[in-house]
């Protein structure tokens, strides 16, 4: 994750307020997409979790 602007290829989703950005091709690749916050003794963080993590976790891009 990280901040950045909306560019041509981006698809934008607005939840409370808050912009996420997603290029569209990777979108169709790991929808739907579920972004938590998360607080736990061990510190605080965002929780990412895709169709993609039931593929093996790294897509087509590795042999896994």
């Amino acid at each position: 994750m990280a901040l950045d602007e909306p560019r041509e290829n981006d698809e934008v989703f607005n939840e409370k307020g808050v912009n996420f950005l997603i290029e569209k091709g990777l979108f169709e690749e790991v929808k739907p997409i579920f972004i938590d916050f998360i607080q736990t003794p061990r510190g605080n963080g965002f929780i990412v979790q895709s169709e993609l993590s039931k593929k093996g976790g790294c897509g087509s891009s590795c042999s896994c």
